[in-house]
């Protein structure tokens, strides 16, 4: 890396200012339910382990995994979504009720279930997922509905940083992108993304487009390896600026990240850690990833608070959000905090 450094006042200043922040989220919510249970023997019925439950437990996911992130931050979020007209959707309201999360960004649709991931858990290991989830687009009325919701929340709250969080359920189509980012260019917010497959070529123009090394592969059509850097860099670049993006931050596992810019070009490798389930990891990057772009973070600091709470997460069995104390602490001891 550059020779670069900032203070560890400046770090702590960034973690102090996370609590003046409010963020808009748009994306796909949906329910994590868990059964966790032991397992002792294998089915007599079928080839398949017998999973005796101890523990029922529903947490928000998706996007609204993202706001428990940016909750557990210090920030405050505002969910904007669709959800069912259904039992699902009112277990749904009431978990955001319990979190103290606002509800005034959440539409009810009659023509749509609430999305349902139910993961079975044995002797700590994921053996089973099950989901509930209609993966149309919503109807062009209902993401004009949304568009109208949104113009409302951003001209009657203090918006510091929209982000996308696309899960591939519909919600996020191109007319509601481009107006939403057309939107947020007018009033100078800044504007994140976590990408998946189907729109990956429709966010141009924001500010930060945080893909995985697999959604980068299968958005650009190209056979990349995360092992050659400056291959990387380069198709990266060339996207960027194709795109009219400000900052790519792609994230790569067990080697890390790259963060691309018109000035900054870096890869931060992963810190070693004892890995448990990946699940989550990617919402709890992206939210540190917004908020320290609301802030103006320099792009090599943000990739590298945003990699360090990614890899905080994966140390725990499902999903769940980022410990912001912990990754203070973490962020101290960085190479370049001085």
């Amino acid at each position: 890396m550059k020779k670069f450094s900032i203070k560890k006042e400046q770090i702590r200043e960034i973690f102090k200012y996370f609590n003046n922040l409010n963020v808009l989220i748009i994306g796909d919510v949906m329910i994590d339910s868990y059964l966790w249970g032991r397992v002792n023997r294998i089915s007599p019925e079928a080839p398949v382990p017998i999973v005796t439950v101890g523990k029922k437990e529903r947490r928000l996911g998706g996007a609204a995994n993202v706001a428990l992130n940016i909750q557990a931050l210090g920030a405050n979020p505002i969910l904007c979504s669709v959800i069912g007209v259904d039992y699902e959707g009112q277990a749904f309201m009431d978990l955001l009720k319990q979190q103290k999360l606002s509800q005034k960004g959440i539409l009810k649709s009659r023509d749509r279930i609430t999305t349902v991931k139910t993961r079975v858990i044995g002797n700590n290991a994921q053996l089973l997922r099950v989901d509930e989830e209609i993966e149309e687009d919503i109807t062009p009325s209902e993401t004009q509905q949304l568009i109208t919701l949104i113009s409302y929340i951003i001209n009657h709250d203090k918006i510091d940083v929209i982000l996308f969080e696309d899960y591939n359920k519909g919600l996020i189509t191109p007319k509601l992108i481009s107006k939403v980012v057309e939107l947020a260019k007018s009033k100078g917010i800044p504007t994140c993304v976590d990408p998946k497959k189907k729109n990956f070529n429709s966010y141009k123009g924001v500010s930060l487009f945080k893909p995985n090394l697999k959604e980068l592969r299968e958005g650009i059509k190209l056979d990349i390896s995360g092992d050659n850097i400056n291959e990387l860099q380069r198709e990266v670049s060339s996207f960027r600026v194709k795109q009219k993006i400000d900052t790519v931050l792609v994230t790569l596992a067990e080697k890390g990240v790259i963060t691309n810019s018109r000035k900054v070009k870096e890869h931060l490798p992963a810190h070693i850690r004892s890995i448990a389930d990946v699940s989550g990891a990617g919402d709890t990057v992206i939210s540190v990833a917004a908020l320290c772009r609301a802030l103006e973070c320099n792009d090599v600091v943000t990739a590298a608070i945003a990699n360090l709470s990614g890899g905080l997460v994966c140390e725990q069995i499902g999903v769940v959000p980022v410990n912001k104390e912990q990754l203070l602490e973490e962020a101290m001891k960085l190479d370049f905090v001085r």
